[in-house]
C-alpha cells in the first residue's frame, strides 16, 4: 500500500465554496472512482491557507488510473466549470506527493 498527500492552496475569499464543492461533489466522485480518503486537514503555510488530504492506494498504477478517470469525469468537469464561473478559482498551487512505506527497523 502507498499513500498520496495532496496539498491545495485555497483562498480566504472563497474557501467556503471550495469546501462545499469538495464535500458535496469532489469526495463523492473520488470515492466512485476508487479513491480512499484517509483524512483531511486545513493548515497555514506562512500567509497561505491550505487544504491537505491523504489518500490510500494499493499501488501507483491504480492511483494513476483513478486520477485519469476522475479528471476525465464529465460530471466533475461540469462542476468545476460552474463553480469557477460563480466563485473564481477555488484552488491555487497544488502539491502532490506519493508516500512509499519506509521500514528502517
Amino acid at each position: 500500500m502507498i499513500h498520496q498527500l495532496r496539498i491545495y492552496e485555497i483562498f480566504e475569499h472563497n474557501k467556503d465554496a471550495f469546501y462545499r464543492r469538495f464535500r458535496e461533489h469532489g469526495a463523492r466522485l473520488m470515492r466512485a472512482h476508487g479513491f480512499e480518503i484517509v483524512a483531511a486537514w486545513e493548515t497555514r503555510h506562512g500567509q497561505r491557507a491550505e487544504f491537505v488530504y491523504l489518500l490510500a492506494w494499493p499501488d501507483e498504477e491504480t492511483m494513476r488510473n483513478a486520477w485519469e478517470k476522475f479528471r476525465a469525469d464529465e460530471e466533475w468537469q461540469e462542476i468545476k466549470r460552474l463553480t469557477s464561473a460563480q466563485h473564481g478559482d477555488l484552488v491555487g498551487e497544488i502539491e502532490d506527493r506519493v508516500l512509499i512505506p519506509f521500514h528502517p527497523f
